[in-house]
Formats: C-alpha cells, structure tokens, sequence
C-alpha cells in the first residue's frame, strides 16, 4: 500500500480551512492550477473526491469531511512535536466534539460535560441540530458523540452504539402554591393552562393518551418543540408545564418553580449515540461512566415556600 503524501494532505488542508482555491493558493505562495493538481493527487490516492463544486464555491464531500478530520489531528500532532522539541513544552489537548438535538434540555446537556469544564487540556466543540443532521455528521467522524432523547437502530449502512444513560420521571410544575392550595391531580388538570411539549413529542403523546384516559379536556396556553422554552414559559408566566425536572432544575433549586406532581408513566430518557468502535476515547468512557445522577443533578430537600418541601437540585453553572 502506498503511504499518504502529506504534502497534498497539507495542501488539501490550507483550502479545506480556507474554502476558497485562489485564496489558499495566495497563502502557499503557489499556483492555482499547481494547487488544483496537487488535490487531484490526493483525491486520485484516496480513490474519493474531496470537493464537490456548488456555484464558484468548494463543499467538502463526506469523504472530504473525514479527511479533514484527520488533517486536523495530524497536523495537531506536528504543531505538539515541534514544541516539544523546540521549547520542551508539550500541549496534551484533547478535542471532543459532542452534538446534541437540539431540542434536549440544556441542563442536562451542561451535566453531561461539566466534568471536563476545569480541564486545561481538554477542548469542547459542542454543536447542535436535528437528530439527523448529526448523525449525518457523525457518520463522517465530524462529531464523537451525540446526545439524544430519541433512540437509534443500528443498521449494516449505519452502525451506530446507542446506549440510554439516564431516565426521569416527567413532573407538573408551576409557581408555588399557599400551603393550603395543593394541586390536585389529575383533576385539576382541566382547570389550569398548560404548557405542553410540542405534539410530535413521544412525552406529549403519551400525556395526550392519559388524559384520554382519565376523560379529562386540558387548557393548552402553548406548546413548544424546545424545553428551553417551555422553560422560560413556565418561569414567566402562570401556567404550568409538563417537563422533566432537570429541565427545570435551576428554578426548583431557587424555589422560584415548585413540582406539583409527577405523572404516573410518563419518562423521558436520554441516549448517548456514537459509532461502534473497538477503542472508545477515553473521555468519552469517563463520561459515560458518571452515574444516571450526575446526569440529571441529584435534587436535594430544601424549605420553600410552595407545597411544603420544594425537590431542588444543584448545578454549578447558571443557564439562561
């Protein structure tokens, strides 16, 4: 087998990074046509092509985002070594690259990575999307890992490793309320306004269902696809939201929203979607050797002001 000219890697790289031929020319200091000929090189050695042409600009094709994921690391590495040689200092940073639909809680998002917030030699590139979208770029090796409150298959074209890593109960949660104003469920459901995830949402279905079965008609005030939102919703205004409680942790913790009740059956889980791989990296096992409660901020029993004992949980970084 040949062994890769990293010449025309390097090249391939400076017009990846730039995403203009002539530019990237300009700064190698060489010839348009001679740079084009050495990516054609490239392309001719990997047997794929690297860019597809769309107008007068370049898109990198699949195979030209895998490539460039490997450029990176590679000339990463070179950057590592001259240091290390030159100035004897050696920079062990190492880049995970985590996407995240992007309709999943923020909260628990920022739990999931928080272990590695303090780390100097760790860099996280976190991104977000339509589940599809980052699949799409994990199939590519643009991305490590995805999280996910929808579950994957795996397939002989797609051989993903979806694996659920946390589970919580789905609460009704609202303003507190005067000790002597218990919310009372289920009935009181057809009395409030509600704020309900969006309908293509699995928790909205199965909500949807139980009140059918209680032959109970809700008050919908709004619906959302994002739990952020439904968030900010339910902090600013008098309805009461359907929502995990790590969606709502901050505000548990401050009292400014108590829990009324926890639906019976109704779950939101959390997964956590990469390729299989012989060798996971390591940061990606020590995430995911965290426990189910790390995931979801452990709640704690503090005195408030709503229905006796406000279920609070503690983060320690403020989301917005």
């Amino acid at each position: 087998m040949t062994r890769l000219n990293f010449h025309h890697l390097h090249y391939f790289w400076a017009v990846a990074k730039d995403g203009n031929l002539t530019r990237a020319a300009e700064k190698l200091h060489v010839s348009q046509s001679a740079l084009s000929k050495q990516i054609k090189l490239l392309e001719e050695q990997l047997g794929q092509p690297l860019f597809s042409r769309v107008g007068r600009t370049l898109k990198l094709t699949e195979a030209g985002q895998l490539a460039l994921g490997y450029a990176d690391s590679i000339f990463a590495s070179g950057s590592e070594l001259v240091a290390l040689l030159r100035e004897g200092r050696r920079e062990e940073r190492q880049v995970l690259r985590i996407g995240a639909v992007a309709t999943l809680s923020r909260n628990f998002q920022e739990n999931f990575v928080l272990p590695l917030l303090q780390r100097d030699d760790v860099e996280l590139v976190l991104q977000s999307g339509s589940l599809g979208d980052l699949l799409g770029r994990l199939r590519v090796h643009t991305l490590d890992l995805i999280l996910s409150n929808r579950r994957v298959h795996a397939s002989a074209d797609d051989p993903w490793h979806c694996r659920r890593i946390a589970r919580q109960p789905v609460s009704l949660v609202g303003k507190p309320r005067p000790p002597n104003k218990a919310f009372r469920f289920p009935e009181e459901l057809a009395e409030v306004p509600l704020l309900l995830p969006g309908r293509d949402n699995d928790i909205r279905a199965a909500f949807d269902l139980l009140c059918e079965q209680y032959g109970l008609r809700y008050r919908l005030r709004a619906e959302a696809d994002d739990m952020a939102l439904l968030r900010l919703l339910a902090r600013d205004s008098d309805s009461v939201a359907l929502v995990p409680t790590v969606v709502v942790q901050d505000e548990l913790r401050s009292g400014s929203l108590v829990e009324y009740a926890v639906v019976p059956g109704l779950y939101e889980s959390f997964f956590a979607i990469s390729l299989q791989r012989r060798f996971e990296p390591p940061l990606l096992k020590s995430l995911l050797k965290q426990s189910e409660e790390a995931f979801l901020a452990p709640p704690v029993s503090v005195p408030g002001t709503g229905t006796g004992i406000v279920t609070a949980t503690v983060t320690a970084i403020q989301q917005t």
